[in-house]
């Protein structure tokens, strides 16, 4: 057996196996790479240079960019522990909640709001979902379809900007601009809430779920004043970057001030004491992060090395040169990754593998990191690795003992043919992912 087809086995397998048992991914990323490069080196009749190891892990979080991420986590987190989901709750209402089913639309376009700024599905499914479910419940509504709402529109807030995840697939894919993959995700994220309020719809006239108070422009302005604090928190994001007042890292330093005082001092839902808590949070998520990134920088140039990336390509346009066949293939990939992956690990890893497939069959990387994204967040809704499943379920559980992880799951499968519709849209229609970026930020 060749060398490099033995070290690709040790590499991948290695990591399937770990994975299939269990390990933290970040070890299993870890221990696979070195494995392979212990073996390459005894191979070679070389010494191995575990200092070469540690600067390749260094090297993978050495990125001025990459800082962005520590500022929009905390970001988030204060604003996500500062009181602002009831405002957000309020401004959706405002505008939806006069629709049948109306309570499951606020919960899709409270996510939109929220998402632009929390930007972690988690984060969302945490913070409005111990709101909206019970409340929900208390009107009507079943469990499991308000968890099951609450859940897939949260995977809205991997989308739209700022998006943390964002940022590391920048990093991953090398030279793509965060301030263009901001500004394509605000029409994909729309498009996913669209197709699961038609969704909500349908269900709801079919179960005869109640319709909220009328829809009074009074009340919206009222609503839109009490929330223009916390929306002005994405505009210094986005605006910025887009404007090229500043980066997306300075712009996020700039944000995690602004989400402190507003927090604080505005909103009033987050004492000085509450501050610290959520900073140790912040480094909790934080750590998790950077030493994925560094060990899965380690497993790229692994990958890189033994010419995985090409072999994949070869492999998948070996097997058809039909780009829809070939942009399907890419999903499915995603998606089967999305079930036993965290999404971070999905994206550091597969990044360098798959991007190189998706440009030679004309897909913009820009719009490659959005399907990607909504890959991955489709990801977290299903098991046996589905961390948003997870929450939503123990929520669930907590406003309805009856209601268990399977009734969650059966309530969600109307929504995965919403968000799988709208992945399609985003895939195979360029325009709704890059309209906005070539408007605004010509490449």
């Amino acid at each position: 057996m060749a060398v490099n087809t033995t070290a690709i086995l040790i590499l991948l397998l290695g990591f399937l196996i770990m994975v299939i048992l269990r390990f933290p991914i970040a070890y299993a990323v870890a221990i696979s790479s070195i494995l392979t490069i212990v073996y390459q080196a005894v191979s070679a009749g070389q010494p191995v240079n575990l200092n070469v190891l540690s600067q390749q892990m260094v090297k993978g979080i050495w990125s001025f960019s990459l800082m962005a991420v520590p500022f929009f986590i905390t970001m988030g987190i204060l604003m996500g522990s500062g009181g602002i989901s009831e405002k957000l709750i309020d401004l959706a209402d405002a505008f939806v909640g006069w629709m049948r089913g109306g309570m499951a639309m606020v919960n899709i376009v409270a996510s939109y709001f929220f998402g632009g700024i929390s930007g972690s599905a988690s984060a969302d499914t945490a913070s409005l979902g111990t709101i909206l479910i019970p409340m929900m419940t208390d009107q009507g509504y079943d469990t499991d379809f308000s968890t099951a709402v609450t859940i897939t529109s949260s995977c809205e807030g991997l989308l739209v900007p700022p998006s943390h995840n964002m940022v590391i697939y920048a990093t991953a894919a090398g030279g793509v601009s965060i301030g263009r993959l901001f500004m394509a995700g605000y029409i994909p994220g729309a498009i996913l809430a669209i197709a699961l309020m038609i969704g909500s719809y349908i269900i709801a006239v079919k179960r005869n779920y109640p319709k909220g108070r009328g829809f009074s422009l009074k009340h919206v302005g009222k609503s839109l004043l009490s929330s223009i604090w916390a929306l002005l928190a994405i505009l210094i994001v986005v605006v910025g970057v887009v404007a090229g007042v500043f980066t997306a890292t300075e712009s996020s330093a700039i944000a995690v001030i602004y989400s402190l005082i507003v927090s604080v001092y505005v909103y009033k839902g987050l004492t000085w004491k509450g501050v610290w808590k959520a900073l140790d949070q912040c480094i909790d998520t934080l750590s998790i992060v950077l030493i994925l990134i560094s060990t899965s920088s380690l497993f790229g140039n692994c990958l890189t090395l033994l010419h995985v990336p090409d072999l994949c390509a070869n492999a998948i346009t070996g097997l058809t040169s039909n780009r829809i066949i070939i942009a399907l293939i890419l999903n499915v990939i995603l998606l089967f990754l999305g079930m036993i992956m965290d999404m971070s690990p999905i994206i550091l890893i597969t990044t360098p593998i798959l991007l190189p497939i998706a440009t030679s069959i004309g897909i913009d990387p820009v719009q490659f990191g959005i399907m990607m994204v909504l890959n991955c967040g489709i990801g977290l809704l299903t098991p046996p690795v589905g961390a948003v499943l997870f929450i939503g379920s123990a929520i669930a559980n907590k406003t309805d003992k009856n209601c268990r992880m399977e009734n969650v799951v059966k309530a969600t499968l109307p929504f995965y043919l919403c968000m799988i519709i709208a992945l399609l849209l985003i895939t195979f229609v360029p325009w709704f992912t890059m309209v906005l970026p070539n408007a605004l930020m010509p490449a």
